[in-house]
């Protein structure tokens, strides 16, 4: 069981904090929420982190260069994800949300030859633009990670020399 804290919007538009339990099977991480502004029923809009680290996720994959999202080890557990049709658009991505604000740290790996700097401000661009428009919230800060270059037939180059090993 993790132990979240849920703000509540009254009425007036003042926050009301609520405890709650929620059971998260999947990770043992606290799970956080973003509330909006309490609308004229009173009512309030959640979106957890998973969901705004998601959509950073697919504005990071969708910009030219960046060949995948995450570390090695990220990319070999989302490979074996994808092989069973599940994908993770939020590997690599970590996010902290604040009550009017986010935070966030992508992990890329970058086609060879892109210029890194050029792509990594792209990523920036492309998720900042995602979180306003989509979340709805500011954005404090992107940290952008550069954590390999993909150089095509590097990956094949090993397989053939693992297959003439084993004649």
């Amino acid at each position: 069981m993790v132990l979240g804290v849920r703000l509540t919007y009254d009425i007036a538009g003042h926050t009301v904090p609520e405890r709650r339990k929620e059971a998260n099977m999947a990770e043992n991480t606290t799970t956080t929420a973003t509330p909006t502004p309490a609308t004229k029923d009173g009512g309030s809009t959640v979106i957890v982190d998973a969901v705004v680290a998601k959509v950073a996720g697919i504005a990071a994959a969708e910009v030219p260069g960046v060949h995948a999202l995450g570390g090695g080890a990220a990319r070999v557990i989302g490979n074996i994800r994808q092989a069973v049709g599940a994908k993770d658009h939020a590997q690599g991505v970590s996010v902290e949300v604040g009550e009017t604000e986010v935070a966030a740290d992508i992990a890329i790996q970058v086609d060879y030859p892109e210029q890194l700097q050029r792509v990594a401000s792209n990523v920036r661009a492309a998720v900042h633009q995602a979180i306003t428009e989509l979340v709805g919230m500011k954005v404090a800060e992107i940290n952008v990670t550069v954590v390999d270059v993909f150089i095509p037939g590097d990956d094949d180059d090993e397989d053939a020399a693992a297959e003439q090993r084993v004649n």
